[in-house]
C-alpha cells in the first residue's frame, strides 16, 4: 500500500487524488439574484422568436441564439470551443455513460469532415447505452427502488421491468407524451399492451412499511406519497406542501392537492396482471385449463390437508387489525364498499405471504404429511403439462367504477375529514379561468387517472414540457434552466433563459414530443461544446468571472463530477469485464466485508452478472452498493431531482482501499501487458487515452515511466488479488511487473481527472 501512495505523490500535477477535488474560478454554483417569477410558468408557452444575433459562425441552432444574446447583453464573450479529445469524452459520458473507447477516439480524431462530431452524436444516441444512461435520471426523480423499505425491506419480485420499461422507452424514442400517459394510466389506455401494464409500476414505487396494522393510515400515507410525486415529477411543484394546509408560497390551496389525490383514490395494487400479448395469454390458459383439469383431485385433497392450518392463521393474524379493517373482510365482497374491498386486498395480501405453506406441511400429523408428499409426488408426474407461468406486472388499476371518496384532511390528518372533493387539477394552472372543480367532477367531465394523464399532456398544459426540457438541460449543464427541477414555483429559483426554455417546451410539442430530438438539439450546439477552461489572467475571462462567476450566462462549460454509477460503469469497462446485458432481474455484486448481515444481499454466483451496469444493480432501500452510496446515490424514498455533489474522506478511501477497486486495476494491467509487456512508453500512453480520453503530457509520462522501472525493481512480491478462479499464472510467473502495472493503474482510478468530466 505505501509504495503505490508513494507512486501516486510522485505522478507530478496530472494526478491529482480526490482528496480535495479542487475547484476553479467560475465554477460553484449561481442564480444569487433570482428575479421574481410572476406567473411565467403558469401560463401556456408561447415559441418566442429566435434573436438575431451577430456571430453567426458561433450560432449553429436557436439554442445558441437565446444563449449568445444573453452574453451580449452582458456584454460577455462565449468561450472557445473545446478541442475534440475533450468533446468525444465529454458526450460519450454524457449520452452513454461509457468513457470512449481508444479505437473509437482515434476514429474520431481521424475524421475531418464537417459533420465528424454529428455522426458521433447520431450513434450515441442510436446505442443502446443511450437507455441505460438516461433511465438512471429519470429513476432518480420517481424514487425507483425494489424494495419496500422500513424494517422488513421486503423485495418487490416484479420492480425490475419498471425499470427495463424505462430503458427501453428512453431507446426507442417512445414520445414523452405517450412515456407520461402509460404511468399515469396505462391499464386504462391500453389494457392489453403489457408495456402500458408495467409502466403504471411508477405508482408501486412508493416506501411501504407491508406489515402495518393500522391500513386506513397506511393508505393514506401511500396516497399521499402519490400524489406528491406526481406533482414533483410531472409538473414540476410541491404539492405536497398543500397536504395539511394552503401552500404558503404558491397559489395551490389545500383543496387542489387532495382534488389531484382524488385522481388515484381507486388505485389498488396488482401482481397478478399478465405482463404479456393476447395470443400468449390465450395459449397459456388453454395448456393451463388441461393441467388444471387433469391434477384437479389432486389439488383439492392437498388443499383440504392445509386449509384448517391455513384458516387458523388467517385468524391469528386478523386479531392484529383493528375491528373496523376485521369487518372489511368480514363484509361479503358483493356488500362491500370501493374502500372496503381495498382495505380487504391490502389484508390478503398480509395474510398470504404471512402463511408459510411449507412450514404449515412440516407440521401435519404424521399420516397427514406423508400423504401430502405422495400427492405432491402425483403432482409432478403431470409436470409436462404445466405451461410456464406468464411474466406478470408489478402495476396498479383501478378497484371498480366506483372511487372511494376523496376528502380534504384537516392539518393532513387521516381521522379527521372535512368536505369531500372531486378529482380536479390545480386552479393555479387555468389562468383566469377557474373552474368550479368539484361541480365539473360531479358531472363525470374529471373523473379517471386518464383524465389526469390527459391533462397533463395536453398541448397547452403550462408545466408539462417544460419541466422535462429543463430536466434534460440541468443534466448536460450542471444545472437547468431553471435550478430546482422540482420547484417551478415560487421558491424555486428564477429561470436564467425563460425564452430558451419557452421556445425549447413548444419545440419538443412541435415534434412530437421526441426527447432524442431535444437531445441532439443541445449537444450540437456550440453552448454545449464550449470549452470549460477559465483563465483569470485573460482580461475576457477575469471580466466575466466577476461579472458571472456562477456561469448563469453559460459563456463556459461547467466541470462536473461523475456519479458513482458512471465511475464504476468506466472501470468495469476499462477492466475489460463489463457485462453488457440488458434488462432482466437485477445483478447482485459482491459487498465488502463488515457489511450487516440483514440487509445484505447474497452476491450473484456467476461472476459476469455481478459486473453488470450499475443501473442493473439491486436498488435495494436499505443497503446500497458502497461505491454508489458514497457516491451521492439517492436514498431512494423521495424524489429527487439533482443528486448532491459532495466531496469527502470516505470516496477516497474507498477507491484507494477498496479490494474491488484494487481487484479491477489488476485485470486493467493484465490486459495492458498483453500488448505492451516489452513497451512501457506504448502501454502508459494507451493507460492515459483509456482513463482520461488524452495523450499523457510529457511529465506525466516520465514520472510514470520512472514508476514502472524503479517500482518493478523494488516489488519481490505481487499483491493478492480477488480473482474469479482463472488461472492467472502464479505469483512468480505473474511478477514485479504486473504488480507495478496494477499500482500504476490503480492510481490513475484514483485520479481527480478520472472521476470528473470537462
Amino acid at each position: 500500500m505505501h509504495l503505490r501512495i508513494a507512486f501516486v505523490a510522485r505522478l507530478l500535477s496530472g494526478l491529482v487524488l480526490l482528496l480535495p477535488a479542487m475547484d476553479r474560478p467560475g465554477l460553484a454554483a449561481g442564480g444569487d439574484e433570482p428575479s421574481a417569477h410572476g406567473s411565467w410558468p403558469f401560463r401556456s408557452p408561447v415559441k418566442p422568436a429566435v434573436p438575431s444575433v451577430a456571430l453567426g459562425e458561433w450560432v449553429v441552432n436557436p439554442i445558441d441564439a437565446f444563449v449568445f444574446a444573453s452574453l451580449a447583453d452582458a456584454e460577455l464573450s462565449p468561450n472557445d470551443r473545446a478541442d475534440k479529445r475533450t468533446l468525444l469524452r465529454r458526450i460519450t459520458l454524457d449520452l452513454t455513460g461509457l468513457p470512449p473507447s481508444v479505437e473509437e477516439q482515434r476514429q474520431f480524431l481521424a475524421d475531418d469532415s464537417p459533420d465528424a462530431y454529428r455522426k458521433v452524436v447520431d450513434r450515441l444516441l442510436a446505442s443502446p447505452a443511450f437507455g441505460e444512461r438516461w433511465a438512471r435520471h429519470w429513476l432518480d426523480v420517481v424514487r425507483f427502488a425494489e424494495t419496500e423499505g422500513f424494517k422488513s425491506d421486503r423485495l418487490r419480485s416484479g420492480a425490475h421491468k419498471y425499470r427495463d420499461y424505462v430503458v427501453r422507452s428512453f431507446n426507442s424514442d417512445r414520445p414523452y407524451d405517450e412515456f407520461v400517459q402509460q404511468q399515469l394510466a396505462g391499464d386504462q389506455l391500453t389494457p392489453r399492451h403489457p408495456d402500458a401494464l408495467i409502466a403504471t409500476g411508477l405508482n408501486r414505487l412508493y416506501a411501504d412499511e407491508d406489515n402495518a396494522a393500522n391500513l386506513f393510515q397506511r393508505r393514506q400515507e401511500i396516497l399521499d406519497d402519490v400524489t406528491e410525486t406526481t406533482g414533483l415529477a410531472f409538473l414540476g411543484l410541491t404539492m405536497g406542501c398543500a397536504q395539511c394546509h394552503d401552500h404558503k408560497f404558491d397559489d395551490i390551496p389545500q383543496a387542489d392537492y387532495f382534488r389531484l389525490q382524488a385522481f388515484f383514490a381507486p388505485m389498488a395494487e396488482r401482481d397478478d396482471i399478465p405482463a404479456a400479448t393476447a395470443a400468449e395469454i390465450q395459449r397459456y390458459r388453454r395448456e393451463q385449463g388441461r393441467w388444471e383439469q387433469a391434477t384437479h383431485e389432486i389439488r383439492e385433497e392437498m388443499e383440504s390437508l392445509i386449509s384448517e392450518p391455513r384458516r387458523k392463521s388467517d385468524a391469528r393474524n386478523l386479531e392484529k387489525f383493528r375491528a373496523e379493517i376485521r369487518e372489511c373482510v368480514a363484509t361479503p365482497e358483493a356488500n362491500r364498499t370501493p374502500l372496503q374491498q381495498q382495505i380487504a386486498i391490502m389484508v390478503a395480501r398480509q395474510l398470504k405471504w404471512r402463511f408459510d405453506e411449507k412450514k404449515a406441511v412440516e407440521r401435519l400429523p404424521k399420516q397427514q404429511k406423508t400423504r401430502y408428499r405422495v400427492l405432491e409426488q402425483q403432482l409432478q408426474e403431470f409436470k409436462q403439462l404445466k405451461p410456464e407461468p406468464l411474466p406478470v406486472a408489478m402495476a396498479i388499476s383501478d378497484i371498480g367504477e366506483t372511487a372511494p371518496p376523496t376528502f380534504l384532511l384537516d392539518g393532513g390528518n387521516w381521522r379527521k375529514p372535512r368536505q369531500r372533493v372531486q378529482p380536479g387539477f390545480p386552479q393555479l394552472l387555468n389562468g383566469n379561468q377557474r373552474l368550479d372543480q368539484d361541480s365539473v367532477a360531479s358531472q363525470g367531465a374529471l373523473r379517471t387517472r386518464w383524465d389526469l394523464a390527459d391533462w397533463l399532456t395536453r398541448q397547452d398544459n403550462p408545466l408539462t414540457a417544460r419541466v422535462i426540457v429543463n430536466r434534460i438541460w440541468h443534466h448536460y449543464f450542471g444545472q437547468g434552466i431553471v435550478a430546482t427541477p422540482n420547484d417551478f414555483g415560487q421558491m424555486g429559483m428564477a429561470p436564467t433563459h425563460s425564452h430558451l426554455l419557452d421556445w425549447l417546451a413548444v419545440d419538443l410539442v412541435e415534434h412530437q414530443w421526441s426527447l432524442k430530438y431535444i437531445h441532439r438539439l443541445i449537444v450540437t450546439s456550440t453552448t454545449y461544446c464550449q470549452s470549460s477552461a477559465v483563465r483569470t489572467g485573460e482580461p475576457a475571462h477575469l471580466r466575466a468571472v466577476e461579472a458571472d462567476g456562477g456561469n448563469q450566462l453559460l459563456w463556459h462549460a461547467r466541470r462536473r463530477r461523475l456519479e458513482g454509477e458512471v465511475i464504476r460503469d468506466a472501470m468495469l469497462r476499462i477492466a475489460g469485464v463489463l457485462n453488457r446485458r440488458m434488462f432482466g432481474p437485477s445483478a447482485r455484486p459482491r459487498l465488502p466485508e463488515g457489511i450487516s448481515p440483514r440487509y445484505a444481499w447474497k452476491a450473484d454466483e456467476n461472476l459476469g452478472d455481478q459486473f453488470r451496469r450499475s443501473i442493473y444493480v439491486l436498488a435495494k432501500r436499505n443497503q446500497r452498493l458502497p461505491i454508489l452510496d458514497v457516491f451521492d446515490l439517492p436514498d431512494m424514498h423521495h424524489s429527487c431531482a439533482m443528486r448532491s455533489v459532495t466531496t469527502t474522506a470516505p470516496q477516497a478511501l474507498l477507491m484507494l482501499n477498496s479490494r474491488q477497486t484494487f481487484d479491477l486495476a489488476g485485470r486493467w494491467a493484465e490486459r495492458l501487458l498483453e500488448h505492451y509487456h516489452h513497451d512501457a512508453e506504448g502501454l502508459v500512453v494507451e493507460a492515459y487515452l483509456t482513463a482520461f480520453g488524452r495523450n499523457a503530457a510529457p511529465d506525466e509520462l516520465a514520472a510514470a515511466l520512472v514508476f514502472l522501472e524503479t517500482h518493478s525493481q523494488v516489488v519481490d512480491q505481487p499483491a493478492e488479488r480477488v480473482t474469479d478462479g482463472r488461472d492467472t499464472g502464479s505469483r512468480e510467473e505473474r511478477g514485479p511487473r504486473l504488480t507495478t502495472v496494477t499500482d500504476f493503474c490503480h492510481a490513475l482510478f484514483n485520479s481527480n481527472e478520472f472521476v470528473y468530466v470537462d
